[in-house]
């Protein structure tokens, strides 16, 4: 595999003595090196630099019009960082003056003038081998990456069917459908994106919410599933999945765990304070709790319940309307009006 990648290499050699290419191409074709692309006129350097993609390039150092210093800078423009370009400089100027400032500009090795056919062979080798490795590896890591991203998204795709699974267990138990979670979700996500969150953001809160009612898996179902309205008993036990909730996400490293724990304590908050568990008011509640508390309120009045009937829309948003800047963030009830106006004009 070596040996044949090593004979298929494309060669790009430049020197204005038509003397130096015809021996550089005799000993190359001699030594089995069949892609030679040769120029004695430097100022096609750049042109045949795409056309041939080069595995390895012959520069004359001292040439008219462009030398070798000044295709070196123009290559040290092209070739990108990461790739390993090896050029070799063929010069009858010994200097170390020469040498260092071609080495500067990118040289990786040189050949004297007059050229020695065995040393000619054994330096090409030497550098074409090293950018076969070095190709190889890079096949391999771009392979690793490729492998890596796959598991990053398959674990990403888990964690969000948990995280589905999760908010659908903690609903089931009052809703047969299972859907109020991922509804409430999207509809966070939509508010979130009307008041101008990133799309990053938005997504969060949307992966983040349907764990909002985790917590009423510590609700008895006497209480829980009660037709009617609760007694003043109930109705403090029934304030508890907010807490209830937050501890089981409590102490998480994920950026939606942690998200999806501050909206289970926060998404009963009030505007005006008179929420619970801790009676924030105003700003003081999390922007994805204000979020979510109208979000959950408004599919929580639209749909059945074993407790009550389902409101319609106007019903709904003229309650809501009426919480603006009590129960609800009036900023965030005029990002959900306008969502839900546009719904209705698109229908």
């Amino acid at each position: 595999m070596e040996k044949g990648w090593l004979q298929s290499a494309n060669f790009l050699i430049i020197d204005d003595q038509e003397y130096n290419i015809s021996l550089l191409e005799r000993i190359l074709s001699r030594a089995g090196f069949v892609n030679l692309t040769c120029t004695t006129d430097p100022k096609q350097l750049e042109s045949l630099f795409y056309e041939v993609k080069p595995d390895i390039i012959l520069l004359d150092l001292h040439m008219p019009e462009m030398d070798g210093f000044a295709a070196l800078k123009l290559l040290r423009e092209r070739v990108e960082e990461s790739h390993f370009l090896p050029i070799l400089v063929l010069t009858a100027d010994v200097t170390q003056e020469a040498k260092k400032e071609a080495l500067h500009l990118g040289a990786h090795d040189f050949l004297t003038k007059p050229l020695d056919k065995s040393e000619v062979v054994l330096r090409i080798n030497n550098l074409l081998k090293t950018r076969f490795y070095h190709k190889q590896m890079q096949e391999q890591n771009q392979l690793l990456e490729q492998r890596v991203q796959e598991r990053t998204a398959k674990l990403e795709k888990a964690k969000l069917e948990i995280l589905q699974l999760l908010g659908r267990t903690s609903e089931f138990r009052d809703d047969q459908t299972g859907q109020h979670t991922q509804r409430v979700g999207q509809m966070a996500k939509a508010i979130a994106v009307s008041l101008g969150l990133p799309e990053h953001e938005a997504e969060l809160i949307e992966r983040a919410t349907p764990l909002h009612d985790l917590g009423k898996l510590g609700i008895p179902d006497d209480i829980l599933l009660k037709p009617g309205r609760f007694t003043p008993e109930e109705f403090e036990h029934m304030k508890t999945h907010t807490t209830i909730g937050a501890s089981i996400l409590e102490g998480s490293q994920f950026p939606d765990l942690q998200l999806a724990h501050t909206i289970a304590l926060t998404h009963h908050e009030k505007w005006d304070g008179t929420g619970y568990p801790n009676g924030l008011s105003g700003e003081d509640i999390p922007l994805a709790g204000r979020i979510v508390a109208i979000a959950d309120f408004y599919d929580a009045l639209t749909h059945e319940r074993p407790y009550k009937r389902a409101w319609t829309t106007e019903e709904a948003l003229t309650e809501i309307q009426k919480q603006r800047g009590l129960h609800f963030d009036p900023r965030v009830v005029d990002a959900f009006l306008n969502i839900i106006q546009e719904n209705m004009i698109s229908k």
